[in-house]
């Protein structure tokens, strides 16, 4: 983090009160060390030496308190990575699941949605929209699902976060290569294409009136059987550097300079089929619990397991540049989910217009300001959307 963003961070925070390829995107892949968040502040002129050290002191204290930084085990927990709420330490430091989920309506409802930290949802073929959940949380789950096939640039996004990767199926001639990598930790179901299966994860609902492909879950003993007998690392990895930069404990982001925006439309308020998804979902801010709460197909996002409509601290759109894969008749899609681009970030009812940027496969996403200055999210859960860049103009909040 610049010092000067630093710098800016400490006024912007306020106390609480009472895709372009043939075959597939060309990404470059890039071998660089993690950087733990640094502490800094914008260097302050004064008269003495002894006057610039003891204010440069007193502002790292300051922005220190204001914004999450080290984690640290207290009483037994720890401030989640994914959300900055206190959670067990052995959940909080613990590598999340990322599991594919189908968000189409025939599908609908989904269960055990609501344990998700962080939910990114990107459109896939027929222009409907699929979802990466991330879950840190799930030790009273005994299923979640359906589990649905892989798209590379989910799983691209997965990787920021070193998460144990889930799908069932996959477009094999964008993924295959990716998921059997060893830059990939995965649990998959059994089918052509996966090179280390792990079918004692999944199994099929009975779920009358629906398609086969919406019945199959994962079941969490079978996924934690499967990640012991792949031998895969349990808890987060050097590669691992942050998901979010968070409001500290009594500090919450209030930007009261933004604008404000309680409802918002990734895809626009009339359908789009062309763009984002035909689920014309959108987000409605409740300034009482500072929420946002999630509606698609014409209701509440609502998650089987408690009947409970799905909220968020915290909502992004992240435009990436996407395009069709050949052959385009298959209408496979692929977006650019590294490199940069624009970005639009929702908090304490406000939008913060800016830019993204991610260096790396596992590089963080990075989110700043227009001048610059990193955003910083609330303490809670974060719901992505990726928007194709072409799309962007439909983008509508107010």
């Amino acid at each position: 983090m610049k010092a000067k963003n630093l710098a800016a961070l400490v006024l912007a925070v306020g106390l609480l009160a009472g895709c372009g390829a043939k075959e597939e995107v060309d990404i470059p892949v890039y071998e660089v060390e993690p950087k733990p968040l640094q502490t800094q502040v914008e260097e302050t002129p004064s008269t003495s030496e002894e006057e610039t050290e003891a204010t440069e002191e007193t502002e790292e204290i300051v922005a220190e308190d204001l914004i999450i930084t080290e984690r640290k085990v207290v009483d037994g927990k720890m401030q989640s990575y994914l959300t900055g709420e206190w959670k067990d330490a052995e959940v909080a430091s613990r590598r999340n699941m990322a599991v594919m989920m189908p968000n189409n309506k025939a599908a609908m409802p989904q269960y055990g949605i609501s344990k998700a930290s962080i939910i990114y949802e990107a459109p896939v073929e027929g222009r409907v929209s699929r979802l990466v959940c991330l879950l840190e949380d799930y030790d009273d789950l005994e299923y979640i699902g359906p589990v649905r096939s892989s798209r590379d640039y989910f799983l691209y996004e997965s990787m920021a976060y070193d998460s144990i990767y889930c799908n069932w199926g996959l477009a094999r001639p964008f993924v295959e290569e990716l998921i059997n990598s060893d830059r990939v930790d995965n649990v998959s179901q059994a089918v052509a294409g996966i090179n280390k299966p792990a079918a004692e994860a999944f199994d099929r609902i009975s779920r009358p009136g629906y398609a086969t492909e919406y019945t199959g879950y994962m079941y969490i003993d079978g996924y934690e059987k499967a990640v012991k007998r792949l031998g895969y690392e349990t808890e987060y990895r050097d590669t691992f550097e942050q998901a979010f930069t968070f409001a500290n404990d009594g500090h919450r982001a209030e930007y009261e300079d933004a604008d404000s925006a309680t409802l918002i439309y990734p895809g626009g308020k009339e359908s789009n089929r062309g763009g984002f998804s035909d689920a014309k979902s959108y987000f409605a801010y409740d300034e009482k619990d500072g929420l946002y709460y999630r509606y698609q197909f014409g209701g509440a996002h609502i998650d089987e397991m408690n009947n409970e409509q799905l909220t968020f601290s915290n909502v992004v759109f992240k435009v990436c540049h996407g395009e069709v894969r050949e052959p385009s008749n298959l209408d496979y899609l692929a977006f650019g989910v590294h490199g940069e681009g624009d970005a639009y970030v929702f908090t304490a009812g406000k939008v913060i217009k800016g830019t993204w940027e991610r260096k790396s496969d596992y590089a963080a996403n990075m989110f700043y300001d227009e001048d610059g200055n990193e955003i910083v999210f609330n303490q809670g859960k974060t719901w992505v959307c990726i928007i194709w860049d072409d799309y962007e103009e439909y983008i509508y909040y107010e």
